[in-house]
């Protein structure tokens, strides 16, 4: 992928956007965690606390002592990180062995109505210290004062238990993120597709797989197909009026050369035989001329990668011919599988489909049927009337030259010897029998190969 692939810009965006939701999300159950660490402390410290509140008796001589220590050995070994600590009047102190010398700098309180409060500060050897204290006032019996007990650990515990559960944690966060990414890859995979069907089907396009590239697409990538396929429908109807034009042309030419034949005809008759010849000649060459014109506008050139679905072609005639005053008044039959593919220009296809679609229902009674089958040679369209069908010694003299219908007819516009050009081009062939009732006229087109097909 180069720096301007539009896959690699969203990829980058996707692992950007992972990396900063996983940050948050790393940052955020850390800290949960450690409000849950701190939490269980708290739990832990208010245990002691409790231990320490119940077990406070005087002394005969009027001390504050304790009936029982806490069991904890950590409140037996010095500087353990576990400390209590019990203060009274200035002569009233009692404290956990593990403080050994020194004395926790408790923070004074405003509020002493025996609530338990947390706090952090610094204690034996400079330490930090999570300290839970509660003022709590004793009984008559024990003289009725109000004293302060504290229970403080190291801080490091709930740091430790904290990076524990962050060094923990990032393992499953980079397995996540992996996925996350993996997931991003094929989310971009996904969304890109589109973008080379479109591709695919434009190089279809080109090599003449294929004519226009759909509407089934995604909302966002539609609109871009549309326009596509509004320029190829321009360049199209362009390309008809051209050739259009050109069969016109060719057809208003044929007119002066009538006349001309005319002449020959006359100047024959007063026996100039040799002008006669040389006007012959030239008006068979101009003759010449103009058919092949007229077969170069209205046959497309013969593509070896050309690909057309035979049963879109044969519905999109049928529905033309079948809103038509005459099409209306009939039944249609299409019998042609959906997997028939030819070897010929889809235009081409259509123009001599119309034309016989257009013949058929001239002189159809009730019905016309359109069926199509694979053979071993290519492919087979039929198109069946049940009309009175034509003799048979009319059915050559249909496909001879200079027997096809006017452009400015009714109908397909074409005579059945331009159908017999457009499939001959395309090493095609059409004959005409009648059948059971009515006429079939069959034609035979190559299938489409299997590399235009892929």
């Amino acid at each position: 992928m180069s720096v301007g692939s539009l896959r690699l810009r969203l990829l980058a965006a996707g692992v950007l956007s992972i990396l900063i939701a996983l940050s948050i999300a790393a940052y955020g159950l850390t800290e949960l965690f450690k409000r849950h660490v701190e939490r269980r402390v708290d739990v832990e410290l208010t245990v002691y606390l409790n231990q320490l509140a119940a077990n406070i008796i005087r002394k005969p001589s009027g001390e504050l002592a304790l009936a029982h220590r806490p069991s904890d050995p950590r409140f037996e070994e010095p500087f353990s990180g576990l400390y209590w600590q019990i203060a009274g009047t200035s002569a009233d102190v009692l404290r956990s062995r593990s403080l050994w010398d020194t004395a926790l700098p408790l923070p004074t309180e405003t509020s002493t109505a025996g609530a338990s409060h947390h706090y952090e500060i610094l204690g034996p050897q400079n330490a930090r210290l999570y300290l839970l204290q509660r003022y709590i006032e004793l009984p008559e019996d024990l003289g009725g004062s109000k004293v302060r007990i504290a229970v403080a650990v190291d801080a490091r515990e709930v740091q430790q238990s904290v990076r524990s559960f962050a060094s923990e944690l990032a393992p499953f966060l980079l397995i996540i993120g992996a996925l996350l990414v993996a997931a991003s890859w094929v989310q971009v995979s996904v969304g890109l597709r589109p973008l080379s069907t479109i591709r695919g089907r434009i190089a279809g396009i080109r090599s003449g797989n294929q004519r226009r590239l759909g509407g089934e697409f995604p909302q966002e990538v539609k609109p871009l197909a549309e326009e596509i396929d509004a320029l190829l429908d321009e360049r199209e109807k362009a390309i008809e009026k051209a050739r259009g034009r050109a069969a016109d042309l060719a057809h208003g030419l044929k007119t002066p050369l009538q006349v001309l034949n005319g002449e020959v005809n006359r100047l024959e008759e007063k026996g100039d035989v040799s002008t006669a010849s040389e006007i012959s000649y030239l008006v068979n060459l101009m003759r010449r001329h103009i058919d092949r014109e007229i077969a170069r506008a209205r046959i497309s050139y013969a593509n070896s990668n050309a690909s057309t679905n035979v049963r879109a072609s044969v519905e999109q005639i049928v529905r033309v011919v079948a809103r038509t005053p005459r099409g209306q008044d009939l039944s249609w039959q299409v019998e042609v599988p959906a997997d028939l593919t030819a070897r010929i220009d889809a235009i081409d296809l259509a123009e001599a489909l119309g034309n016989l679609l257009d013949n058929a229902a001239r002189h159809a009674n009730k019905k016309v049927s359109v069926t199509a089958r694979a053979e071993m040679q290519g492919i087979s369209i039929s198109v069946s009337d049940d009309g009175p069908g034509i003799e048979k010694g009319r059915q050559a003299a249909m496909l001879v030259r200079g027997q096809r219908l006017d452009t400015h007819t009714g109908g397909a516009g074409l005579g059945l010897a331009i159908v017999t050009d457009i499939v001959e081009a395309w090493e095609g062939s059409l004959t005409i029998e009648n059948g059971t009732v009515g006429l079939i006229a069959t034609l035979r087109i190559p299938t489409a190969r299997s590399d235009a097909q892929s």
